[in-house]
C-alpha cells in the first residue's frame, strides 16, 4: 500500500521554506553547521552548550578495535526505512527452471550505510567486513550498552543528554527539527497552532524531548508509554511509522528531523513541512562509553572521508533533494 512505500528521503542543512517562500541560499566555506564549542565531559553534560567536539583522531589499535579485529566483523546498528540514509531495496524474485520461486532479500543502502562501510574498510580492510543490525530509534543506546552493536550509524543527534550515555564521533551532518502536516492543516509550525493537535514522534528521539520541553498544548504521549500496553500511536518505534499514522488520519502532525521529513513531503503530495526548523542538530557516529580507541579510529576515518568520499556519497544519495551543499560540518576536538 502507499503507506508502506512512503520511505523517507533526506533534506537537511538548510532551513526549509514554508509554502510560497523562497528557499535560503547555500552556505559557503568548509561546510554548514560547524560546531565551535569544546565538548564537555559527561558528568558536566547538564550544563554543556556545544557537545559536538570529540576525541582527537588516531589509527592506533586499542581494546575495542582489537576486539573487532579478532572477530573479523564490525557490527553496526542502522536504519532500514529512512530513504537515502539507511533503507532496504525491494527483494529480487526469480522463477527457477524447476518452476520454484527464489527470493533474494534486498540490500541496505544509503548515506549512513556508505559511512559504515568506510569505517569497516579502515579497521578490517574490506567494506564488506560489516554486519548490519537494524534497530529502532528507541533502541540505539541500548544496543550499544548491551554490546549488540559496536557502533550506531543511524542519523543520531549528538546532544548534552546523550553524551552521558554514549561516546560520539565528530559531527558528519547537520539537521533540524521541523513539523510535518497535511497541506490543508491549520498547523503552521512549531507554535501555538499545535494546541490540541495529536502529534507523532519516534520514541527516544530529540523531537519527543523537544515536545516534552515545550508542547504548545499538543497531545504527544500515549497512555501506557513504555509498557506492554503502549499502543504506539503517538510515540512509535520508528519515525516512518509517524508518516503512516499521518496518512491514515490517526495523528494531525509529525515532529522529526527535517533531514527525514522533507523526503516524506516530497513523496506524498498531501503533506508538507510547516514553519521552519526550530533546532540545529548534528549527526554523529555513536559508540559505547569507554571505547575511546574506537571513537578515535572513527574520527580518523572521518578526517579522510571529508576529503572526498563524503561529497561522493552526498552526490549519490542527497544532492537531488539537497543541492548546493559545499561540505560536511568541520570537526572540533577537545
Amino acid at each position: 500500500m502507499a503507506v508502506a512505500c512512503a520511505l523517507t528521503a533526506s533534506l537537511a542543512l538548510f532551513a526549509l521554506p514554508r509554502a510560497g517562500e523562497a528557499a535560503p541560499s547555500a552556505r559557503s566555506g568548509a561546510g554548514p553547521g560547524v560546531g565551535r564549542g569544546v565538548q564537555v565531559k559527561a558528568e558536566n553534560a547538564d550544563t554543556c552548550e556545544n557537545p559536538e567536539a570529540s576525541l582527537t583522531p588516531s589509527s592506533a589499535d586499542g581494546p575495542a578495535v582489537t576486539r573487532i579485529k579478532n572477530r573479523g566483523k564490525l557490527i553496526v546498528g542502522v536504519d532500514q526505512s529512512s530513504y537515502n540514509w539507511g533503507f532496504r531495496t525491494p527483494p529480487t524474485v526469480t522463477r527457477q527452471p524447476d518452476g520454484s520461486v527464489k527470493e533474494v532479500p534486498g540490500e541496505l543502502r544509503g548515506f549512513d550505510i556508505d559511512l559504515a562501510k568506510a569505517i569497516a574498510k579502515s579497521i578490517l580492510g574490506s567494506e564488506d567486513a560489516v554486519i548490519f543490525r537494524t534497530i529502532p530509534t528507541n533502541q540505539r543506546i541500548t544496543a550499544l550498552e548491551s554490546g549488540k552493536v559496536d557502533l550506531v550509524v543511524r542519523t543520531m543527534t549528538i546532544n548534552c543528554k546523550r553524551i552521558q550515555q554514549v561516546a560520539f564521533s565528530t559531527a558528519y551532518f547537520q539537521a533540524g527539527q521541523q513539523v510535518l502536516a497535511p497541506k490543508a492543516s491549520t498547523v503552521t509550525g512549531y507554535d501555538s497552532s499545535l494546541s490540541g493537535k495529536r502529534v507523532c514522534t519516534a520514541e527516544g528521539s530529540t523531537a519527543y524531548e523537544a515536545l516534552e520541553a515545550k508542547s504548545f498544548g499538543a497531545v504527544f504521549k500515549d497512555v501506557g508509554d513504555g509498557t506492554k500496553d503502549d499502543p504506539d500511536l503517538l510515540t512509535v518505534p520508528n519515525q516512518l511509522d509517524c508518516l503512516a499514522r499521518l496518512q491514515m488520519g490517526e495523528v494531525d502532525a509529525v515532529v522529526t528531523d527535517n533531514a527525514l521529513a522533507a523526503g516524506q513531503a516530497a513523496q506524498d503530495p498531501a503533506v508538507e513541512l510547516k514553519g521552519r526548523p526550530f533546532t540545529t542538530e548534528y549527526y554523529g557516529v555513536a559508540a559505547k562509553l569507554g571505547d575511546d580507541d574506537l571513537v578515535r579510529r572513527v574520527n580518523q576515518v572521518l578526517v579522510e572521508y571529508r576529503q572526498g568520499p563524503w561529497q561522493k556519497a552526498y552526490q549519490k544519495w542527497l544532492a537531488a533533494d539537497l543541492p548546493g551543499i559545499s561540505g560536511p560540518p568541520a570537526p572540533t576536538y577537545k
